[in-house]
């Protein structure tokens, strides 16, 4: 800010607030509303006249300077800022607060949300299958305190990482949106590449303060229910996120009721380098085409793409929970009972995001509507999972359960296809409310009234000339010839006299004007308040309706195992307590859905005798295909989902390399797998 800026005196008061309230926020481009417009002023905006290709103009003089301007309409905003997040830019949205009728001076203005890459929930802004994560890394000694937080969904982990190789290998799982490090953080060639880096001071790190922040979120005494109370490098990382994911949304976050504790060891390892070329979910050029994702992915919800994608780049070793998995797949083909829950997943829809915005009481009535179509939808479902013989969905099955008081009140209150906000009203089905009701039939049908009100007045006092009538200054009235004035009954209370008639107003009438006159502002009061209750009442629910969307969204995944398996010939893998890897005509699961012709299948085996294969043959031979084949097998194996082979028997991972070319540097690095 220039020193022309800062001498708040020489500018009007308009400015004088705007730049008050700029200076509370120097690293957010500042959206100030005026009317009908978000202005932003300044290098603001220079900054999103560029980024947003709008008309940069300038609004007169303040402390003797043109004033760089440039606005958008407040309705189309989020297109606006959906671009601008993309970019990396961070945004305060300043709304107006105080009422212009009574205001002095600037209607009184604040910031009620500050939009940043990782602390997004609407779906604008969002993508719909990939998770849209906040990160916070604290360092002590090449040793890493590790938390992530997914806000449009309310997932809280932590992690603690030994060594720079692991963090860059979450680094890479993740990708995170914005990242949160110490001003004093060390290492920041490891974040070369990753956009949203923001800086914060050392004490938002301090441990005896991130406990306390996080015990009061999660209402808890301590952290060992969660597994975490040891872990004081990741409390220090998760203290300072959650600080930050408050500061940003300016309202409580009863979403985050939970905290997960990941081990690396409970999952078969990949490094940074072997994510990128196995090309899990992204491929080498930074696009989703083409990778193992793309082929795997045929889910029918949103959510249970999130959660494919957290299966594929976290195998587990826990040999048990994944024969849980592949028994439930097993279960699901067996009589094609994947194909009804398929079917029935899709009207269920991206509830677990929608329970977020509800949580964060930010959710809009079509999100109310999509969670009332996905309530009616689960009797159903769960006649559909009634003959799958596995325990793992049955589970799934009884944390799903039925909601029918809530299906039974959104079915109620919500219109079938309700508005986008509830702003301008029409959201509230008729016959929900009586009041509400009354109030639309007041606004709707006052003319109607008015002449009901005339016919019956003629006939109960036979005056013919009585007629009813409004005027800005005396409102609604009864007005009657000067003649005739002396048979107004004994209700009637006079209002004006005029030259040739007099005006009278009647109880009813005195009733009617009060309402009337403020029926539309009213009907959207009584609209707003009703809507909030209906929030409410689901947000009570929040806990069961969570964990019930997490459940749904494994079905998901494990049905889009089943449907896989069939539509492209994938076998179950076996699983042996003795090393080895035996595969018989193993296919790339990629490379297979890409060629025209049919692919050659191929064979490996790996034992105690023969620990090391020795691959040789020209460039483009297929030696880097036939690795990643074996690598993406035993990925596939270990997150539950049948493989591309006739049939493979695998013995416990510990870790899968799978680098390239030049990239190799040891031996052991060259071998598509490792195990104990």
């Amino acid at each position: 800010m220039s020193a022309a800026q800062t001498d708040l005196s020489h500018h009007t008061p308009m400015m004088r607030q705007y730049l008050k309230i700029k200076g509370e926020h120097p690293n957010e481009l500042v959206f100030y509303r005026m009317g009908d417009f978000y202005e932003l002023f300044y290098e603001d905006a220079k900054k999103a006249a560029e980024l947003m290709d709008i008309t940069l103009t300038a609004r007169g003089q303040s402390g003797g300077s043109p004033i760089p301007m440039a606005g958008i309409p407040y309705h189309s905003a989020e297109g606006y800022i959906a671009r601008l997040v993309r970019a990396g830019q961070s945004i305060a949205i300043c709304e107006q607060i105080g009422d212009p009728a009574t205001s002095k001076g600037p209607v009184e203005r604040k910031v009620v949300r500050i939009v940043t890459p990782g602390t997004l929930s609407d779906d604008a802004f969002l993508e719909d299958r990939r998770d849209n994560l906040l990160v916070a890394i604290y360092s002590h000694r090449e040793q890493f305190g590790f938390a992530s937080l997914d806000i449009s969904s309310g997932r809280f982990t932590v992690s603690e990482l030994d060594d720079l190789e692991g963090l860059q290998g979450e680094l890479q799982r993740l990708r995170p949106a914005e990242i949160l490090i110490s001003e004093d953080f060390p290492y920041q060639d490891v974040l070369d590449g990753y956009t949203g880096i923001r800086r914060q001071g050392p004490w938002l790190f301090e441990s005896d303060t991130a406990r306390r922040v996080i015990t009061q979120q999660l209402q808890v005494r301590d952290l060992t229910g969660f597994g975490c109370e040891d872990l004081t490098l990741a409390i220090c990382a998760a203290g300072c996120l959650l600080q930050y994911a408050k500061e940003t949304q300016r309202t409580a976050l009863p979403h985050i009721r939970k905290l997960s504790r990941e081990r690396r060891e409970e999952a078969v390892i990949l490094d940074a380098t072997s994510r990128r070329n196995l090309e899990i979910d992204t491929n080498l050029m930074g696009g989703t085409q083409h990778t193992l994702a793309w082929v795997m992915d045929r889910t029918a919800t949103a959510m249970g793409g999130r959660q494919l994608r957290r299966w594929l780049n976290r195998p587990l070793r826990d040999i048990t929970v994944v024969e849980q998995r592949q028994q439930a797949v097993s279960a699901l083909l067996d009589g094609f009972h994947y194909e009804p829950v398929h079917d029935l997943l899709k009207s269920i829809g991206d509830i677990e995001r929608i329970l977020a915005r509800v949580a964060l009481r930010s959710a809009r009535p079509r999100d109310l509507a999509r969670l009332r179509d996905a309530f009616l939808s689960l009797p159903d479902l769960q006649k559909a999972l009634t003959p799958v013989n596995s325990h793992h969905v049955v589970r799934l099955a009884t944390t799903i359960s039925e909601y029918p008081e809530l299906s039974d009140l959104l079915e109620r209150a919500i219109i079938d296809n309700p508005p986008v906000v509830i702003r301008d009203g029409g959201v509230i089905r008729e016959g929900f409310d009586e009041e509400l009701d009354e109030l639309r039939n007041i606004s709707e049908n006052a003319g109607q009234f008015l002449l009901d009100v005339e016919t019956r007045e003629r006939e109960r006092t036979g005056i013919s000339t009585l007629k009813v009538g409004y005027n800005r200054v005396h409102g609604y009235y009864i007005e009657i010839t000067r003649a005739q004035s002396g048979q107004a009954p004994v209700d009637y209370i006079r209002r004006q006299t005029l030259k040739n008639a007099e005006r009278f107003i009647t109880p009813e009438l005195k009733e009617f004007e009060d309402k009337a006159l403020s029926a539309k502002s009213r009907s959207l009061a009584r609209e707003k308040a009703l809507y909030d209750e209906v929030l409410e009442t689901v947000a009570a629910e929040l806990a069961p309706l969570q964990d019930a969307a997490q459940a749904l969204a494994e079905l998901d995944v494990l049905s889009n195992f089943a449907e896989r398996a069939t539509s492209l010939r994938f076998n179950a893998p076996e699983f042996s307590d003795t090393p080895g890897f035996d595969i018989e005509e193993g296919r790339h699961p990629v490379v297979e859905q890409l060629l025209s012709d049919p692919y050659v299948p191929n064979d490996l085996l790996m034992d105690q005798q023969r620990r090391m294969l020795v691959i040789t043959g020209p460039n483009m031979g297929g030696k880097s295909t036939y690795m990643r084949q074996a690598a993406l097998i035993a990925l596939l194996a270990y997150t539950g989902s049948y493989v591309p082979a006739n049939r493979v028997v695998i013995g416990p991972l510990d870790r899968i390399f799978t680098r390239m070319g030049r990239q190799t540097t040891s031996p052991a690095a060259a071998q598509p797998l490792w195990w104990k």
